[in-house]
């Protein structure tokens, strides 16, 4: 950290750094992206002078600029930093900063700017603080206290806040977006655009990101790549509603261009502040990197591997009983099933929707969360006995904040449910929504899921969240009121609660699959569900770019059945024991219907997930640049660099029959390397003979200069499609 004497603010990390000039009329920022270098105070001086723009033709009379708070008042046309009125007044406002403080990392690497205002003709106290971790991530947290002694109009009338919007300003060589769509059973699906004039901006309103959630919003250097431009990166820390946006104006953003941002989207009304209430915006999280998109993602991965309650020991094996015997729950069924498990190496059972009251087809049962005594006569007990004894933890299912209209909680308690005092609207694969925010509902929730895990001792929880949320409102006797904010923090409320009452449990964010893909909920979980579909085709994708925010140890990957449930499609065992090698590993089909030699290769690969699991949950991923979007070559290197996992695929034929040299990233290039082809899991199937290098590395290790892997390339076989090859490497 260095500040000068006028009043330049640069945090500094991991080749990273922000300038903020806080001693200007208003606080700007001056600079966000590659590390300036250790400047002197009148080197920073010199920053701030270059800050300042020309003067435009019929514009203002002073230069614009783009402050930390952007306002109207600064000349800025785009979004604003601060909505919202006091009885459809104060709607300008004009903070001036009161103080603002600066602190350093502990290993000097880092650091943190608060910046404070107090603005008369809102009423409020708006509070901005930059975070820049060690690993080079910069956290925005936005807060605002309503002040009406500060007024001056509207004093003692609630501020009806319209939302408060993080945004940083980004240089003109940042020309392209990339950010992502998607439906259920095919999240994150990447979409590229060009910068343009005018905004634009994604908006989720579903109570959740959603399936289609942007997810994180990319903006960089003319098409970047995973290894190569310049990318300044967002993603908004929040599993409610939110927005994003991108947004250039003629005029530029101060002596920037374009502008990223980001924030909670409220709902009218939502958030009505009274003297002395204060509102927290969900942090959002900034990151730049000059190495591509495996550099954005590499920091990200460091930063969430830093954290104090990141997951520590080895990312068990897990089954999960969903499309092995969905709601058909008997004892010796699934007693086979765990048998079965525990003779191919599993280390978790997860007992998925089926097991309580009224549950045997999705529209009852739900919210009435006892154990099914005509299923179960004896509770879970008998089954719980029976993992624990084959050497494994237990894992239960839940959808705390769903209901069937055909269950006791929803009959019983009309009050509890999150919709219009008319009526409750459309419902969504059956399911309606409890308002959690409730304190009965919340009291409710937190006794039966805290019983279970006492009873059971429960190690594991899968935490579902199937549908979206509309007409999202707290019914009370003086009017229906939004509740989503206060939804999501009553979720977050109960997470807290049971991870503190029972600190060893871990939690699956599941949302229909990846519906609820955030930072906010990876506070308080432990493994996301990245998608319902188990087909590996579908599946490598949708994880190739969950893995862009997430490391490998908390995305959850499971083998399924030959023919997939959610597309129907066909494909090898070989092939989709590949693919779910290189995340949190596990099964979710009936293996008790496999064959000796499907079994044997199972308990192969269980094999290989433990001797792996240690490189793949702490490495470096890494992705190729390929010409051919019908194959990918994707690793994990290991922090030292001695030691690495590719895996080579093709999804579909391509009109060029090889593939030429293919670069593996991630290594170095000055140490000599072995190679070796593991084919324990069976070969992939070629179209036509393997070059000439392959024979010599199946099986045995092959050396190659690292110049040679890093810069030339190597000659992969032409796989036919949906197959895949794992390559080990490791320095010689």
């Amino acid at each position: 950290m260095i500040q000068s004497d006028n009043g330049v603010v640069m945090l500094r990390a991991s080749g990273a750094c922000l300038v903020v000039d806080v001693g200007a009329s208003a606080p700007r920022v001056l600079h966000w992206g590659h590390d300036l270098g250790d400047l002197e105070p009148p080197e920073l001086a010199t920053l701030a002078l270059t800050s300042v723009p020309a003067v435009l033709n019929n514009s203002p009379d002073q230069p614009r600029f783009f402050g930390v708070w952007p306002t109207e008042f600064d000349g800025w046309s785009g979004t604003q930093a601060q909505t919202g009125h006091a009885g459809g007044r104060g709607t300008t406002p004009r903070p001036k900063l009161v103080e603002h403080e600066v602190s350093i990392g502990a290993d000097g690497s880092g650091g943190r700017l608060t910046l404070r205002w107090a603005d008369a003709v809102s009423g409020t106290r708006p509070t901005v603080t930059y975070d820049l971790s060690p690993e080079g991530v910069l956290t925005v947290d936005m807060s605002i206290v309503r002040d009406s002694s500060l007024a001056s109009q509207a004093a003692g009338v609630p501020y009806d806040l319209g939302g408060l919007t993080a945004m940083l300003p980004l240089p003109e060589r940042a020309t392209e977006i990339a950010d992502f769509a998607g439906k259920w059973c095919r999240e994150r699906s990447i979409q590229r655009l060009p910068v343009v004039y005018g905004t634009h901006r994604r908006n989720a309103h579903r109570g959740k990101p959603g399936h289609d959630s942007p997810y994180l919003t990319l903006v960089g250097t003319p098409a970047f790549g995973f290894r190569h431009g310049e990318i300044w990166g967002m993603h908004v820390a929040w599993s409610g509603n939110q927005h994003t946006l991108v947004e250039r104006l003629p005029e530029g953003a101060g002596v920037h261009t374009t502008v990223l941002g980001g924030g909670e989207s409220l709902l009218a009304g939502e958030v009505r502040l009274a003297d002395g209430d204060e509102y927290r915006a969900p942090s959002v999280k900034f990151v730049w990197s000059d190495e591509g998109i495996d550099g954005v993602a590499e920091r990200l991965h460091r930063h969430l591997r830093a954290r104090v309650a990141h997951p520590k020991s080895p990312r068990p094996l897990v089954l999960n009983t969903w499309e092995a015997v969905y709601f058909d729950h008997d004892f010796d069924r699934l007693s086979a099933l765990v048998d079965r498990a525990a003779e191919v190496g599993v280390e978790r059972v997860v007992i998925d929707d089926g097991w309580f009251v009224g549950r045997r087809r999705a529209n009852a049962g739900l919210g009435d969360w006892y154990v099914d005594e005509d299923v179960w006569p004896n509770g879970l007990t008998p089954i719980v006995d029976r993992v624990r004894e084959r050497g494994m933890q237990f894992g239960l299912w839940f959808e705390p904040e769903m209901v069937n209209l055909d269950s006791s909680v929803a009959r019983n308690h009309p009050e509890w449910m999150l919709a219009p005092s008319d009526g409750v609207g459309l419902g969504s694969r059956n399911q309606y929504v409890l308002n959690i925010a409730h304190p009965d509902a919340f009291a409710y929730l937190l006794e039966r899921i805290d019983s279970l895990v006492r009873e059971y001792g429960i190690d594991y929880i899968k935490w579902d969240h199937n549908r979206d949320l509309h007409e999202a409102v707290y019914r009370s006797s003086d009017g229906d009121r939004p509740g989503v904010r206060a939804q999501t923090l009553a979720l977050y409320a109960l997470l807290d609660e049971l991870r503190t009452r029972h600190p060893s449990l871990e939690i699956e964010t599941c949302s229909g699959g990846g519906g609820r893909v955030d930072l906010g909920i990876l506070e308080r979980t432990d493994r996301v569900w990245a998608s319902d579909c188990n087909d590996p085709v579908e599946r490598s994708e949708i994880e190739r770019w969950t893995g862009l925010l997430l490391p490998p140890e908390l995305i959850g990957s499971h083998l399924g059945a030959a023919v997939s449930h959610t597309t129907a499609r066909t494909t090898d065992i070989t092939y989709r024991l590949t693919s779910s090698l290189f995340a949190h590993a596990g099964i979710e089909w009936d293996i008790t219907t496999c064959s000796a030699e499907e079994l044997a290769l199972i308990a192969t690969w269980s094999a290989m997930y433990r001797e792996f699991r240690s490189l793949i949950h702490s490495g470096t991923v890494v992705n190729g640049d390929l010409a051919d979007g019908a194959t990918a070559l994707r690793g994990v290197v290991a922090p030292t660099g001695s030691h690495a996992l590719f895996t080579w695929s093709r999804v579909s034929t391509s009109a060029n029959g090889q593939s030429g040299r293919v670069r593996f990233p991630g290594l170095d290039r000055e140490r000599d390397f072995e190679i070796r082809i593991r084919e324990d899991l069976g070969a992939a199937r070629r179209h036509g003979a393997d070059p000439a290098w392959v024979t010599d590395a199946i099986g045995s290790w092959f050396t190659v200069p690292g110049s040679v892997l890093v810069d030339a390339g190597l000659p992969l076989p032409t796989l036919n499609p949906q197959q895949a090859m794992l390559i080990e490497v490791r320095r010689r």
